[in-house]
């Protein structure tokens, strides 16, 4: 009895220590907005990675004097500064477009509850909007049609993944749109197999998924025998079909997070290609918003060069001769001209910049076709380095 007692004790100073710890997060958090604040008057740089990194240096040093390990410190505090980060940013943002700063948002997603973008719209508007009204869609092309048609306010699109590359559908319906890019998102992505029911992955023989999960999983699949893959317009859809079907014999790919929406478990956790799995994600909406200058952005555009040897390479040194820093090169067909191709292109650059303006006249000059389809800010945050000692 005494045992449990103290068990009891040690979990309630837990469950109070805990508490006391979301307190201080909270005031912390608070302290950063105001450092926000302070840096809207001042033009200063979000980010201040030399402080950032002298941080560490200290944390981890009064870590070891409580016996706290290196690596522990430094893992809960690079979530912090990005959690720090982000929010200032989100704060600045809102300074920059007062006209577009409203408690409720609709967001158009493919899929339902549970999908991929489901979880990517929430985590991108929980720092922006108090409530976000839900619109599934069937496909990444209704996803434009309602931002387009004003039905909602913002659409939100897979781009690329670290595993199986770039959704060339989404470039593609790129090309034909009027609405601009207004912001991003690296979401990690960790694919399980999970079922309805308690079973074991030998008695599987169907699992229901999105197209691009199946390609991301490819390794595993291949390893299992006598499984037929039943392909659907969503994450979410597969999920609704193993929870209608509470069958032992099923199973779905889909995120633990997503799947707990449906009381879907886990059978297999971890099942893409690569550990380090990530898919980005881009926010349409009918106007384009502006961008602090203090705050890291990105400005994507496409563009047509003529049909003449070396045409794209002079592109790339008119990049080059204005030190903008290109991140990402995708050429696509262009619809109606066979052969002949669009280049999509990321720059680390802010479209307002004095640079950008002079490069993209000089670039004007040198292609048949460019348009800018958005200039937003990175929320791609790199961990801040510690000097090993």
């Amino acid at each position: 009895m005494k045992d449990s007692l103290d068990l009891n004790v040690i979990r309630q100073q837990i469950t109070d220590l805990d508490q006391e710890l979301l307190s201080l997060f909270a005031q912390r958090r608070s302290l950063t907005l105001n450092v926000a604040k302070s840096k809207a008057h001042q033009v200063r740089p979000v980010r201040d990675q030399q402080r950032e990194q002298e941080l560490l240096v200290r944390l981890i040093s009064i870590g070891k004097e409580k016996g706290l390990d290196a690596h522990y410190v430094t893992n809960i505090f690079q979530t912090i500064i990005e959690d720090s980060v982000l929010n200032q940013q989100a704060y600045l943002q809102q300074l920059k477009n007062p006209n577009i700063k409203t408690p409720t948002v609709s967001v158009a997603f493919l899929g339902d509850k549970g999908s991929y973008s489901y979880l990517a719209s929430y985590r991108y508007f929980s720092r922006r909007a108090e409530e976000i009204i839900e619109f599934g869609c069937d496909s990444f092309a209704e996803i434009l049609q309602q931002v387009e048609s004003g039905t909602v306010d913002y659409g939100m699109l897979p781009i690329e993944n670290t595993s199986s590359g770039s959704i060339n559908e989404v470039y593609d319906l790129l090309q034909n749109t009027n609405l601009s890019i207004v912001g991003e998102l690296s979401q990690p992505i960790d694919h399980c197999l999970l079922t309805a029911v308690n079973t074991k992955l030998e008695d599987i023989d169907t699992i229901f998924a999105h197209a691009q999960p199946v390609q991301q999983c490819s390794n595993f699949l291949n390893k299992q025998d006598g499984i037929r893959i039943e392909y659907c317009d969503s994450s979410a859809q597969a999920m609704h079909k193993a929870l209608e079907l509470q069958s032992a014999n099923v199973a779905v790919i889909g995120s633990e997070e997503g799947g707990k929406l449906y009381d879907l478990l886990p059978l297999t956790k971890s099942i893409a290609n690569q550990a380090e799995n990530h898919s980005r994600f881009i926010l349409v909406a009918r106007k384009p918003v502006d961008v602090a200058v203090q705050i890291p952005a990105k400005t994507t555009l496409i563009l047509a060069t003529g049909q003449t040897p070396g045409a794209l390479v002079e592109c790339l040194v008119i990049l080059k001769d204005y030190g903008i820093n290109m991140t990402k090169l995708e050429s696509r067909p262009i619809q109606g001209r066979p052969w002949e191709e669009m280049f999509y292109i990321d720059l680390e650059a802010n479209l307002k910049s004095a640079e950008m303006q002079e490069c993209l006249s000089k670039l004007t000059e040198l292609t048949r076709f460019i348009k800018v389809l958005g200039c937003y800010a990175t929320e791609q945050i790199k961990p801040t380095n510690v000097p090993v000692k």
